[in-house]
């Protein structure tokens, strides 16, 4: 069940990346995020409330990582992919977002002190080289100016924000009910981009109300919001944050298929060279030793 739970996830990423590319120019980036998140508040709120009064000892208890939680997956990471497609294509967002399981394994290797084999490195390698493809379009003379495209740079950093989430989750009390969890963090990530979405309304960047933007919104709060969020969840804490990141691997053939159909964009060869590369990296730093490892023994950075 974790495993399909984890595909509905993908999906939904995919579904939340092309729309968000769709509607960047009639909604700014920290207000689309700002309007996703509390929609999906009020729907949740009234199944929510009770809980929070069941369960408010264990949230005092353990408020910094929850704290710690609902800034990175809430407040920052939706926000930092929105911002970076004002300025690029939903193809490279979800392109980029294949390195999360390599970035998932290096911040293993580097908190959790998990012992990383010569191979792992050699993919781990192999797959930032794809990203630099995608980062620079396949351009020396980009690499050589390091004139990469803004937009690109704020998805990667979602990119890293999200691995350093997923690694979390495995410090998530495990006293506190899956809904309960999400329902806080998503309340203190409400809280959290009140003030950056006023700023940004301030500056004159105002969000158009249509029935196309309304739609969108509805959509980013019950699937890659509720949805995708709970799902993911699940996922890690049954399977692991290296084995659920191996389900990104599905963002790109997802988003090529709707971002062409959707949007109309074009693929270029820089898309399949740089995609090439990460799956290539993927499968020695990831695939190989994470089916190894499950014929061994359980993953040590399982939650």
């Amino acid at each position: 069940m974790a495993y399909l739970l984890l595909v509905f996830t993908v999906l939904f990423w995919v579904g939340n990346s092309v729309l968000a590319r769709a509607i960047h120019l009639e909604f700014p980036p920290v207000t689309l995020a700002f309007s996703r998140w509390s929609l999906a508040l009020l729907i949740v709120l009234p199944f929510l409330i009770p809980r929070l009064r069941r369960e408010w000892p264990v949230i005092r208890a353990h408020w910094p990582i929850i704290l710690l939680l609902a800034i990175l997956g809430i407040a920052c990471f939706n926000t930092l992919v929105y911002t970076g497609l004002q300025t690029t294509l939903a193809t490279n967002a979800t392109l980029l977002h294949s390195v999360i399981p390599v970035m998932i394994l290096i911040i293993c290797r580097v908190f959790l002190k998990q012992a990383v084999s010569l191979r792992q490195w050699v993919g781990v390698s192999i797959s930032l080289v794809g990203v630099l493809v995608l980062l620079t379009q396949a351009r020396l003379d980009a690499l050589l100016q390091l004139q990469f495209n803004r937009g690109d740079l704020w998805v990667f950093a979602a990119v890293v924000d999200w691995a350093l989430y997923s690694v979390l989750l495995r410090y998530k009390p495990v006293e506190l009910s899956a809904f309960t969890f999400f329902g806080i963090t998503v309340l203190i990530g409400v809280l959290a981009l009140l003030a950056p979405m006023l700023l940004e309304l301030s500056q004159g960047r105002l969000p158009e109300f249509t029935l196309r933007t309304g739609a969108t919104v509805l959509y980013m709060a019950i699937f890659p919001s509720i949805l995708s969020y709970l799902c993911w969840n699940r996922g890690v804490a049954e399977l692991g944050a290296p084995v659920a990141g191996l389900f990104i691997h599905l963002m790109p053939l997802f988003g090529l298929l709707l971002s062409v159909l959707l949007l109309g964009e074009q693929v270029q060869a820089f898309h399949f060279a740089g995609i090439a590369l990460i799956f290539a990296g993927i499968y020695l730093a990831v695939v190989t030793e994470t089916l190894r490892s499950i014929k061994t023994t359980e993953s040590p950075c399982k939650s």
